[in-house]
């Protein structure tokens, strides 16, 4: 399996999707992904005290479970790091120990507050960030464990913000830079501007919105592409219908008996039931 900072080397972008639990990783694995990503985002909708009331520890618990199912690399959305320069030193360490192999770190305030998710943040000083970001480095005992540095100055202040940030953060060492544009003009601007790699996350709806296409993104230097939302979403639509639907009889037009039957038996395939009553036969079955 090869490493995450040997997959960016090469000219195709990784394809990544959101996982919040070990099922999630073997299905998006067994679709042919290339690496995962642990969302902080969505995690917090899942356990509905949204992301700015995770830690750290809630993170690599979770890392852990999903390391234990999938060899894929699995990068973590580590929000604001937790901390100022010198709790990078714990938070680091906790992420490598937990087996993700990138994390992404960006410059809002700490502690976040759930005014991020109504578009509103609020961006610590430019050399902060930086100090971030060289303690990061520090901190890490793999070279192969990549630093992304998030600047959410696009949305929150400006473009032109957002690059002279951008610019700062890589002089300060950062691996992958991440700057959300909304539009190809944006995009092309982080490309034009900045020495890559970048990360991106796709809008949802798809790339439409940013008028390119996977091929053309690595060519500009994005080389991780994630799909960090829709996985959620499309669970919570299922979830949410079949809950409204259920009648009297525990049954609902979603699923049909015969429905039930296969997807129960394509449950057993994806955890790999049948390996594991073949070691039972062999040692305590017999």
């Amino acid at each position: 399996m090869q490493t995450l900072k040997a997959l960016i080397e090469k000219s195709d972008p990784v394809i990544t999707t959101l996982v919040s639990n070990p099922l999630m990783a073997k299905l998006a694995e067994q679709a042919g992904f290339n690496a995962l990503y642990l969302g902080g985002g969505m995690l917090g909708y899942t356990k509905v005290f949204l992301e700015a009331n995770l830690n750290i520890t809630d993170l690599v618990q979770i890392g852990i479970e999903i390391r234990s199912a999938s060899q894929l690399p699995l990068i973590l959305d580590g929000a604001t790091g937790f901390g100022d320069p010198m709790h990078m030193h714990r938070t680091i360490p906790f992420a490598e120990s937990a087996g993700f192999e990138a994390i992404e770190i960006e410059d809002q305030i700490i502690p976040k507050r759930a005014h991020h998710h109504a578009d509103i943040e609020h961006m610590i000083p430019q050399q902060l960030m930086e100090e971030k970001i060289k303690e990061s480095i520090n901190a890490r005992r793999n070279n192969d464990f990549l630093i992304i540095a998030r600047t959410n100055g696009i949305r929150s202040t400006s473009l032109s913000d957002a690059l002279d940030r951008g610019k700062a953060y890589k002089d300060a060492g950062a691996d992958v830079l991440m700057l959300s544009p909304r539009n190809r003009e944006e995009l092309l601007a982080i490309s034009n501007n900045l020495e890559g790699p970048f990360q991106l996350l796709v809008p949802n709806g798809g790339l439409t919105s940013l008028e390119t296409d996977r091929n053309e993104l690595g060519s500009l230097g994005f080389k991780i592409i994630i799909d960090a939302s829709q996985p959620m979403l499309v669970a919570l639509r299922a979830w949410k219908t079949f809950y409204e639907t259920m009648d009297d009889n525990f049954q609902s037009p979603m699923l049909s008996k015969e429905d039930a039957s296969y997807w129960s038996e394509e449950l057993k395939n994806v955890v790999e039931l049948q390996k594991l009553l073949e070691i039972e036969t062999r040692t305590v079955e017999k």
